[in-house]
């Protein structure tokens, strides 16, 4: 049974912040490829058989990901008189930082704002054949807590993701697991009313 560990090199985090990279793990296909060299490298032509797309297709879009600076090359084997080149990721968590916004009207500076892949879309989107063959696990819910107690509720989600993330490789479906925490417009209860004068709470 093996744990799911890289056999190459690989630095815990990288930071995704540029308008480059975000478009780069915007593709879903891109994002996939990435998923798949989490478990080992993998040449073009493993990738391009994992996902069932031609090898100049594949090799685009592991060019682009090489140029975002998320996979590289980890190491290379003789073939007939030609190097084959593995591919890795240059980090096991891609972290999502923070990019420049351009001044805006009425603005008076430039803002850092958070920039990110709505994971949750792409979740719904490849969710779909699974929810029309009743095999989706999923579930919805609302809470109205203070934002600090919301921040220490992600990080205990984050260690449960962490977990599923290095389970053993085994079996032969691949499973998604979408979380998602965030501000909604969802209505709340206004405060209690006072107590009517006389003590009278009703019945």
């Amino acid at each position: 049974m093996s744990i799911n560990t890289p056999d190459y090199e690989i630095a815990e985090t990288v930071m995704v912040a540029s308008p480059e990279q975000l478009r780069a793990i915007a593709d879903p296909l891109r994002s996939t490829l990435l998923d798949l060299v989490l478990e080992r490298a993998a040449t073009v032509a493993e990738l391009a058989t994992a996902v069932g797309r031609p090898k100049s297709t594949v090799a685009h879009h592991v060019g682009v990901l090489v140029d975002a600076g998320m996979l590289r090359v980890v190491r290379t084997r003789r073939v007939r008189a030609i190097d084959e080149r593995f591919y890795g990721r240059t980090g096991r968590t891609l972290v999502i930082g923070v990019t420049r916004r351009p001044r805006e009207p009425g603005q008076p500076a430039p803002q850092d704002v958070p920039m990110c892949v709505n994971a949750l879309s792409v979740a719904a989107s490849e969710s779909v054949p699974a929810h029309e063959a009743d095999t989706l696990y999923s579930t919805l819910r609302h809470a109205r807590i203070p934002a600090g107690e919301a921040s220490r509720f992600w990080r205990r989600v984050e260690a449960l993701v962490d977990e599923f993330s290095a389970l053993p490789r085994e079996g032969d479906t691949s499973y998604g697991l979408a979380v998602g925490l965030y501000p909604s417009e969802q209505p709340v209860l206004p405060p209690p009313s006072p107590p009517p004068p006389g003590g009278d709470t009703g019945t």
